[in-house]
This record gives structure tokens, sequence and C-alpha cells, in this order.
């Protein structure tokens, strides 16, 4: 999808279908709507006297002109929802919803208005981002494998700015919007592929090619060189699989900031299939684990983002990537493993695998002296009871400026996050082990979550660090997806979140 900006009139716009919006509150359109509805001899004005028409957020409305007054064939309008809660979540969901009506029509080409960059009284680069997410997100299909797949009829969208004193932040906004939500996309699409395909060799692959067409660097670590580095408890996980794991590093260095600037890390959990190990999962539980590498997906989305983008920020990726199988060489419950700084830890369950292998790259994170390191995963159920599926990610932390920050990018992206506490008692359930220096479960229904982010803090030395359970939000099965930012399955949660966060540090 292209996005092409230009100052003009919307009614002169030629194209399969032009955009305009409504608030629930409105009883006669003003602004581009009223101009529009003038064009088109009072259809707007009619339907909402008929109550045909409410402005509820997401609601959609074809209309199609006669007399040639307006050069497209069709008018969209879409609802904003109330003036007093109207936001930038609100133009994301207006945004999703035409461009979706607009697809299933099959218009190749849409013009559309910046909602909210008028009398919504919005920033306008913002509120520009915002429509060009929800467009990316809201077309988005995950028909990955089937046979009748279709690509998208749309390939362009025209966004016509009659002030052009506002064309500049237009421009900005649509870079932005556009590099973060096709890296959001990405991940998406690497999170819907089935684990038959997507390996951590794959995974390799894909990481590989992403370098080769950007500025990233690349440095892939296999087996041996996780030996070398002692990451006993990475290989663990990993030796019950006959497919070899790796530790894919992305870098993206800026040419003009000083050598000596410290880097931030990210660190993406990146278990490509989860049996549970021992430990089984049910058949149900099981049908989705998959998605137990989105953390590595969004890492692999952020990255690409950021060189698209050349924010000015040294940022270096880590994707531990690895399956957890069930064969005669898995490890086991009551099994003792050692990490790479020395720490032995008993194994409570298998099924807790995703700390384990963040635990190893924690430790090796710390080699590049980053001022920051961020780890995202799948990594607990109980991150869903606590919060809710599909509501937000579970955040944790070892500092106060790097949460707050984290906290203000949720709120301009959108991608929710709640603060949760790190009390010390969930480090001392995580020391009972009678046998190691840790467990890697504390073995108890009540504390789940708050402890899984205390044993990663035993990894993280004394770097500045947060943590997001993305359990809730990376996945969203059917009923339950947060429409209509795209269909049910991968969200590419965190993409949006980290670029944000990234983009508040230059």
């Amino acid at each position: 999808m292209n996005f092409l900006v230009s100052q003009g009139n919307l009614i002169a716009a030629k194209a399969d279908a032009i955009i305009v919006n409504l608030f629930a509150e409105v009883r006669a359109p003003d602004g581009a709507t009223g101009a529009v509805d003038l064009a088109l001899n009072g259809q707007i004005q009619t339907l909402i006297t008929n109550s045909d028409i409410t402005g509820k957020l997401g609601e959609v409305t074809v209309l199609y002109p006669t007399g040639g007054q307006v050069a497209a064939k069709r008018v969209i309008v879409v609802g904003l929802g109330s003036a007093l809660t109207f936001d930038l979540a609100a133009v994301r969901t207006a945004a999703a919803k035409s461009v979706a009506k607009a697809r299933e029509l099959g218009c190749e080409t849409v013009a559309t208005i910046v909602h909210g960059a008028g009398i919504g009284n919005l920033d306008v680069q913002a509120a520009t981002e915002a429509l060009v997410e929800g467009m990316l997100l809201g077309e988005y299909k995950s028909d990955l494998y089937k046979a009748t797949r279709k690509s998208s009829p749309l390939t362009t969208v025209k966004i016509i700015e009659f002030d052009a004193n506002k064309i500049d932040a237009i421009d900005a906004g649509v870079r932005f919007g556009a590099a973060q939500g096709r890296a959001t996309n990405v991940t998406r699409d690497l999170v819907n592929q089935p684990p038959n395909i997507c390996t951590p060799t794959y995974l390799a692959e894909q990481a590989t090619a992403l370098a080769e067409n950007s500025n990233l660097s690349i440095e892939i670590l296999e087996a041996r060189d996780l030996m070398e580095a002692r990451m006993g408890a990475f290989l663990g996980v990993t030796q019950g699989s006959s497919e070899p794991p790796k530790l894919i590093i992305l870098r993206h260095t800026p040419e003009n900031i000083p050598a000596d600037t410290k880097p931030i890390v990210i660190v993406g959990k990146g278990i490509t299939f989860d049996t549970g190990g021992y430990t089984l999962k049910t058949g149900a539980g099981m049908l989705t684990m998959k998605s137990d590498m989105a953390g590595a997906g969004t890492v692999f989305g952020v990255m690409q983002a950021i060189s698209e983008l050349d924010l000015q920020v040294p940022v270096i990726g880590l994707l531990p990537t690895c399956e957890n199988m069930v064969s005669s060489h898995s490890y086991r419950p009551s099994d003792v493993l050692r990490a790479s700084n020395d720490k032995t830890i008993e194994i409570v369950s298998t099924d807790a695998e995703g700390r384990l292998i963040l635990a190893d790259t924690l430790v090796y994170a710390q080699r590049f002296a980053p001022r920051f390191m961020i780890d995202l995963a799948t990594l607990t159920g109980a991150a869903v009871v606590a919060l809710g599926q599909g509501q937000s990610a579970a955040l944790f932390g070892t500092n106060t400026q790097l949460i707050h920050n984290l906290q203000a990018a949720a709120e301009a992206s959108g991608e929710r996050v709640w603060h949760m506490p790190l009390y010390p008692e969930y480090s001392e359930y995580m020391r009972r082990s009678p046998v190691a220096d840790l467990r890697n479960s504390c073995n108890d229904r009540f504390a789940g979550l708050g402890t899984s982010a205390a044993f990663l803090k035993e990894f993280v030395g004394k770097v500045p660090w947060a943590h997001l359970d993305i359990a809730p939000v990376a996945w969203l099965p059917g009923g339950k997806a947060v429409k209509p930012l795209g269909p049910t399955g991968a969200t590419g949660y965190g993409v949006r979140l980290l670029v944000h966060y990234l983009r508040n540090l230059i």
C-alpha cells in the first residue's frame, strides 16, 4: 500500500472511493464532510436526520455519487465516536474500518482526509501516523497458506489536505506510520507462520535477508557458540529437539553518533514451538504454541522499522530461538542446569522454558555495556489471568525512568502496558530450591507472574532493565480479537510501542 500526500480538495480527488468522517454528536456535517455532503445534495444530512447514520466509532456507510460533482466512484463515511472521548486510538479504528470496507469493495485507490487533524484538535503528525497505522493494520490478512488467498486490490491511498501549512507534518506522519505499520505486519506474518516453516533456521534466514536489505548488521551464534559461552540454561531447553538453536544478533549502528554511545538492547523470546516438554501442555494449550516466538518476532519488526527510519540511537536486537520438544534427549523435571553467570537452576517445570533461554541471553547482552535492556516474552498464562486477553502487557522493571518512558510510549502508540511490582518476596520464592541457586518455577499458581519476572531479574546484573510479558496481547484467538485493527491470530504487539520508545530517546 503506497501513501501519497497532496494539497487540494477531496471532492476533486480521482479514486475508487473517498473517505470522510462523522462524530456521533453531529447533527449537521461540517468541514470536509460538510463539503462532500453539499456535493452529494445532502445525502449525508438525510441519513443523519433519519438516524440511518449515527457516527458511532467504526460505523461505515457507503454512498454512490451522482451528478458528477464528486470525482470518486464512492463516498465512505466512517464514524469517529464521541468527540468527548476522541483520541488517536479512535483514528486507528476509523482508518482500519474504512480501509477494510474499501478492500471488500475491490477499491484499488482511495483518498482520505486525516481524521482528527481538523475539528478533532489532534496533533497533525500524530493523527496522520495513527491514520496510516490503522489502514495498514486493518488491511492485513492472515491467510498465508490458503489456496484461495488473494492479494489486496488496494494499492494507493491518497491523503488530501486543504491547508498547505499542514503538508510537512502529514508527510512526517506518513513516514513514521508506514514504517511502524509495515513492521508490525511483518511481525504478524512471522508469528502466524506454521511451526514446520518457522523454525530457528527460518528465523535466522529471514534476519539475514533483512540485514542484507538494510543498514543492519547480523551475527548468528550456533549451538557450538552457545556451548563456548556456557549457556547451559539455553542449551538445556533445546536439547530435546533435532532443530538446532540460534542466537540471532541484529545491530543498528547510526553513523552520526559518538562511537561510545551506549546501545539499547532488546531481547525477544523465540520458542518456535512449545510442547511444554515433559511438563506436557494439553492438546488445546499446545494449539497456538507456534506463537511462543512472538517476542523474537517483535524484535525483528522493531529492527526493521528503526532501520527504515534510520533512528539516531544504537540498538542491538537479540533473538534467542529454539524449540521445546519431547524426546529421549529432553531436559526433565528435577534436572539442574548451570546458566552462563554460573547460577544453577533446578527444573521444576519444563514448561517454564522461555525464562531459561532469556536468562542466558540477558547475561550475554551485558557484554554490549547497554544503557538499558528490555525483553519481551509470551512468558506466562498468569499474565493473561491477571490482565485479560487482549488488554495489556505486564511491565516489570528496575529503573523508574525506563518504566516511565515505556508507559509514555504505550500511551502514544496505543499498545498498553500495566506496571506490576517486583516484590523481594518473589525472588525469595525462586531461591527456595534445596539443590540449586534457583528454581525455574515457584510451583505456586498464585504467584506465577511476579516470580517469573523475579527469576529474570537474577540475570540482568546492574543494567537498568524492563520486562514485558506479552502473553495477553501477542496472540488473540477467535472471538477475542481487538477489532478492527486486524484479524484473529498474531497482533504484532510491541513493535509500535518500542519504536515510539526509541524515537523519544533521540
